[in-house]
């Protein structure tokens, strides 16, 4: 782990440097910005995101700095937290609550959002979307989100003390990387095409890989009861089923992934480090077989995005989906809202 994280970050800051000081022409900044752009989704799917699941050490401060390399990136590790550890993983594909499927009236991602006659068309236009994914937190997201803290069902604080200030030092750092810095070199209209290039390339690759992992036919998207407001279905189960694994075999797709390919395993065990899913894997598919948990996995990233583009199709259409395409799972509970915050401490 130490020594990708290693590798990551000289690949970034070559990008980087490259763009900047070195490239002189179009041909030479362009292949430079792509290469940035997937520097910085490596970092976050490998670095970041184990820190911040607390995956990456035993040591909560290295986690905690780990986790920072988000706000690297234009991010912000504070929101990130409540975002994915919380909004994400204890409500997983569960319209109004799981914040990543989320693009308001613009795409359909569950069979519970409401259609709008232009979505038989979002599998044609939401990589547009995707595109701009990383952009939007970069420039107005995170800022909204201080403003007004809160996400569906997940209650956000406000940043207050050593929380605040890396906020603001974040976006000061990362404004004066991608604007303050390249502009005493090159361009204004440079810059920002450069700009708009390394993130676009990052937002869709990001988008893409949690969409193939979650946003696909073999996924289950449940809703809660009513009136009870809760998920009937035992909680581990839940997260196996929402969840979907795919390229377990190949091995360079699992090292630039950080392992997000292994969907379910990580789903489960949030706080082990990415390094160890492949070795889980085969363990965690035996058990649900052995109690009736539908365990899905697609054999390469080529087949998970073809039913990923099948599912946007499929609910851009008329299609009547049933209430839940869940099995019966037998057994369990549905969690309280003080358990589901004991289980964010445990699991992460």
């Amino acid at each position: 782990m130490y020594l990708k994280t290693a590798v990551l970050m000289a690949w970034l800051a070559g990008s980087y440097v490259g763009l900047v000081f070195w490239a002189a022409n179009v041909w030479q900044a362009v292949p430079l910005a792509v290469s940035l752009g997937l520097a910085m989704a490596g970092v976050g799917f490998n670095i970041q995101h184990d820190g911040g699941h607390g995956a990456y050490s035993r040591h909560r401060a290295v986690n905690k700095i780990m986790a920072l390399t988000l706000n690297l990136l234009g991010g912000n590790a504070y929101f990130w937290h409540y975002k994915h550890n919380i909004a994400h993983h204890t409500y997983a594909n569960i319209a109004g609550s799981d914040d990543d499927l989320n693009v308001g009236p613009f795409g359909r991602f569950s069979p519970h959002d409401k259609r709008y006659g232009f979505h038989r068309f979002q599998h044609l236009y939401v990589w547009i979307l995707y595109a701009f994914l990383a952009i939007e937190w970069q420039i107005s997201g995170d800022l909204r989100s201080f403003v007004k803290p809160g996400i569906a069902d997940t209650r956000v604080p406000r940043p207050q003390g050593w929380e605040q200030v890396t906020f603001w030092a974040g976006k000061i750092v990362f404004y004066v990387l991608a604007f303050v810095l390249p502009l005493t070199r090159h361009s204004v209209h440079a810059v920002v095409l450069l700009y708009l290039l390394t993130g676009f390339v990052l937002g869709l690759t990001l988008a893409t890989v949690f969409q193939l992992a979650h946003c696909v036919e073999e996924a289950t998207f449940r809703q809660p009861s009513v009136p009870s407001g809760q998920i009937e279905h035992e909680w581990t189960a839940h997260q196996v089923e929402t969840a979907v694994d795919f390229g377990r075999d190949n091995k360079l797709l699992t090292w630039y992934l950080g392992g997000l390919n292994f969907q379910i395993e990580h789903h489960l065990f949030p706080k082990i480090c990415h390094v160890h899913y492949p070795a889980l894997s085969p363990i965690v598919e035996e058990v649900c077989a052995a109690h009736g948990v539908r365990h899905f996995s697609h054999r390469t990233a080529r087949a998970a995005f073809r039913s990923h583009v099948r599912w946007l199709k499929r609910l851009g259409s008329n299609e009547s989906f049933p209430a839940d395409e869940a099995r019966p799972i037998v057994g369990g509970h549905a969690p309280t809202l003080s358990e589901l915050d004991k289980r964010e401490t445990i699991h992460g």
